[in-house]
């Protein structure tokens, strides 16, 4: 695992246009799900509410759509470069973000839409890893990750906090549930703009990179060998726990809002969530790049994550009136999106160092692709008959959250230290 050229400042540009498409595609998977009871009413007719193809599907198609994609996405990311995969996920985001906005009234239409953003996801997450790699020095290279993850939580936020500012989503008003089609032409013109900067920018490597100078892995090859490390293994577990459970919160957080007895869709839990993400995402990453150590900063983040979900699932039973419940959720959320969403950078980076030299989307790959499998699965325990089920899935998230902390003790720390000498 060889470093890049550590002078090239263009290094910054590929990250910001990079950052700026990871937004988009990001606000475009969670765009009604803040306000997924006002869209209710806005689509009335169109869909069956008792059914899985409802409102929160749309946030579940996403999912659906990176289990059968992510394998192909990093395989054209290994083989074809991420130039050719970024530049194919971005022209995805602009048109399809555009129909979504041209047929807001259809909910066919948007959950068409929908899905071909979705396929785009992939090809745009999934290189995260090969990216920093190519163009970080290994120093800067969970911070960079980090950074580029922040764009996904930056995506989240304004899908959870800016529309409820678009969409009228308090009930008490006459035109409550209006502003869909405003919200989503606001969002598809960032989603072009955010395209094209990309296209016109993006860069395999520096022309001086000494990228790659040792042997690497073939795709499948480099499969087979991830699989048989047994710390990654434990890695998978963990993402498969940790990921899944903020997908489903992420994906659910208006419903969680109703079942603590919020009345207005204003998006505040999943929104303090994210900003604990984007902190976190920050300050956790740079230490362990600092310090030069994984597996302890993955430990302080699976410890952190037990309060987060406890606060979360047990909110009813801490508050003794609806203002404290909803005060306790917000603190739970933040502390939650602090400690698990900062683990997602410094786990793709130690997955990438244990495996090496397997390719690096390949190990981030199977990493997102376990995520979406619980996170499906936690979605539809969580929405099925009209959310019944919600309080139990949430009690047993906190179950979930315990066993991880104790799943990370067992890992080794990662060989970080010999390949900074190479």
């Amino acid at each position: 695992m060889s470093k890049s050229v550590p002078g090239n400042r263009y290094r910054f540009v590929i990250l910001i246009v990079y950052m700026f498409v990871t937004m988009a595609i990001e606000i475009q998977w969670l765009a009604h799900a803040a306000v997924a009871r006002p869209a209710e009413l806005f689509y009335k007719g169109q869909f069956n509410p008792e059914s899985i193809f409802n409102v929160d599907f749309l946030a579940m198609s996403y999912m659906i759509v990176f289990l059968i994609l992510s394998f192909p996405a990093s395989y054209i990311i290994d083989t074809l470069g991420i130039k050719t995969a970024l530049t194919i996920g971005a022209l995805l985001t602009a048109v399809f973000s555009l129909s979504k906005a041209i047929f807001f009234t259809s909910f066919t239409g948007v959950l068409v839409s929908q899905i071909g953003l979705a396929v785009a996801q992939p090809l745009i997450i999934n290189a995260v890893t090969a990216l920093t790699v190519r163009w970080f020095p290994l120093n800067e290279r969970a911070l960079a990750g980090g950074l580029a993850i922040l764009a996904q939580y930056l995506g989240f936020i304004v899908a959870m906090l800016v529309t409820p500012l678009i969409v009228v989503s308090n009930p008490l008003l006459p035109n409550y549930g209006s502003g869909f089609g405003t919200m989503l032409w606001v969002y598809a013109i960032f989603s072009v703009v955010a395209s094209i900067l990309l296209i016109l920018f993006i860069k395999e490597k520096p022309a001086n990179s000494t990228f790659e100078a040792t042997e690497r892995y073939s795709f499948m090859k480099g499969l087979t060998f991830i699989l048989k490390q047994r710390d990654m293994r434990i890695t998978i577990l963990l993402f498969c726990i940790g990921l899944g459970i903020m997908n489903a919160i992420s994906s659910m957080t208006d419903s969680i809002a109703e079942h603590l007895g919020v009345k207005d869709s204003d998006g505040l839990i999943g929104g303090m969530m994210l900003i604990g993400g984007i902190i976190g995402s920050i300050i956790i990453p740079a230490l362990s790049d600092k310090y030069m150590k994984r597996k302890l900063f993955l430990v302080v983040c699976m410890l952190g994550m037990v309060p987060g979900v406890l606060g979360l699932s047990f909110a009813n039973y801490f508050g003794f009136s609806s203002q404290a419940v909803y005060a306790i959720a917000l603190g739970a959320s933040f502390i939650l999106g602090f400690f698990v969403m900062s683990a997602g950078p410094v786990g793709f980076q130690y997955a990438a160092e244990i495996c090496h030299p397997a390719p690096e989307s390949s190990s981030q790959g199977i990493l997102l692709w376990v995520g979406q499998i619980s996170g499906i699965l936690f979605v539809f325990g969580m929405s099925v008959r009209n959310n019944i089920y919600l309080p139990k899935v949430m009690v047993v998230f906190s179950i979930l959250a315990i066993l991880s902390f104790i799943f990370v003790l067992f890992v080794k720390e990662s060989n970080i230290r010999d390949l900074s000498a190479k």
